[in-house]
């Protein structure tokens, strides 16, 4: 569960600037194989709604000492829009390695057009790299993303192709327990 002061979707604004509640669980099998959901409340509007939902299992695991992997399919729902259907699948995959203290993790997203809202293909590709501190709780975490295709238009700039950035830190207060100080932007904002 946590809380947000800002909602941001590959680097755009899902809330509005305003802060969303979110949360999620995950039930996995020490095949690798998972399922699990996860929630936001999202600015309203009449394609939406308050509220996102997703849905997704997939599996993840070791492909060989040090590289992992995660493939699944991701399904986003918005259960209180009223502009018609706005819900559509998102096939994923991801690998993940270490580099010294650095995690380093390479993947994509792809959703097809023709459903709901969406009225082309979208493809999504991004990395992301995390180094703990030595002897301390704090991990700082870097991020670049590129999205092409129909989802652009969340942006507000048309169907224009973007790029998203974010760095930051996150805090383990306790196992169960973090803070998390990230600045998110997207070619949108500048």
């Amino acid at each position: 569960v946590s809380l947000t002061t800002d909602y941001r979707f590959r680097g755009v604004g899902f809330s509005d600037g305003d802060i969303a509640v979110q949360g999620g669980i995950d039930v996995a099998h020490e095949s690798g194989f998972y399922v699990g959901t996860w929630a936001s409340s999202i600015e309203d509007s009449a394609t939406f709604g308050h509220t996102e939902l997703d849905l997704y299992g997939g599996w993840s695991g070791d492909l060989t000492d040090g590289i992992s992997a995660d493939v699944g399919l991701l399904y986003y729902v918005y259960p209180n829009g009223e502009a018609g259907p706005s819900d559509f699948f998102e096939p994923y995959a991801s690998l993940s390695g270490t580099l010294g203290p650095a995690e380093l993790t390479v993947g994509a997203a792809y959703a097809w057009g023709g459903q709901s809202a969406l009225s082309g293909d979208n493809i999504y590709v991004y990395t992301d790299v995390g180094v703990g501190i030595p002897n301390t709780p704090v991990t700082i975490n870097g991020h670049v993303g590129y999205n092409h295709g129909s989802l652009s238009v969340t942006s507000g700039g048309g169907d224009e192709d973007y790029m998203d950035f974010s760095i930051g830190a996150d805090y383990a207060i306790t196992e169960i327990l973090s803070a998390n100080l990230s600045y998110v932007t997207s070619e949108t904002d500048l």
